[in-house]
């Protein structure tokens, strides 16, 4: 996959809700974009509506279905329409759930409250985990910033997973996020949208020059 095979830091556009914001992140240089299938979500789009221009992306982009407990008919759906690369767990699914969706491809993400909540993270047997800021009203996408000192204090000691930093990432917070937690990937929504559901063009240039920036910086 785009979003991991690679030797700089990744980037996961999230809430993607339209076709031509999919095309202006590809564009830009973006590796993977994120599809809301949960209907609590601000940024949901209906699977029958947008399945066809999700499709038209393949092979530019990874694609990722993200649900928040989504029941058999939904999975089955998904699975059944053959174009997402990764499908991301955001709800409350246990490791069996995952292991059983019939997806080759998962990542699990996860509210980093505590540490005790990082440490159970590890009981999902895939190498994909996104962790996001806490907060207890909503599931993700709230514009929270996540706790990178603590984040990377967990993330440093199991360098076998690859961790995807979200929550509260903006163009000019992104580079010293990734300098002080190190992650594989960032993933972005609000921080890089002009409005509800509308992705800027100017602000995803500007997120991606500061990722890619940082990385340099890091290695250099």
């Amino acid at each position: 996959m785009r979003l991991f095979d690679s030797d700089r830091v990744g980037v996961k556009i999230c809430g993607i809700t339209n076709e031509a914001d999919a095309l202006l992140c590809i564009e830009e240089g973006a590796d993977a974009l994120g599809f809301n299938f949960f209907p609590g979500s601000k940024r949901f789009i209906e699977l029958a509506e947008s399945v066809e221009w999700i499709r038209g992306l393949q092979g530019r982009i990874d694609r990722v279905a993200v649900v928040v407990n989504a029941d058999e008919a939904l999975l089955a759906r998904l699975r059944g329409a053959g174009c997402f690369e990764l499908i991301q767990f955001h709800g409350e699914e246990t490791p069996q759930d995952c292991e059983s969706s019939g997806f080759r491809q998962w990542m699990r993400a996860v509210r980093a409250k505590d540490r005790e909540t990082l440490e159970e993270a590890l009981k999902y047997k895939t190498p994909h985990l996104l962790l996001d800021a806490w907060s207890p009203l909503a599931f993700g996408g709230t514009g929270e910033k996540a706790d990178w000192a603590m984040i990377r204090s967990f993330s440093s000691t199991h360098p076998s997973r690859q961790f995807v930093l979200a929550g509260g990432l903006i163009p000019e917070n992104v580079a010293e996020a990734i300098r002080v937690v190190v992650p594989a990937a960032v993933d972005v929504a609000g921080g890089v949208e002009s409005g509800p559901r509308k992705k800027d063009r100017d602000l995803i240039r500007r997120f991606i020059q500061e990722a890619r920036g940082a990385l340099f910086s890091a290695a250099s």
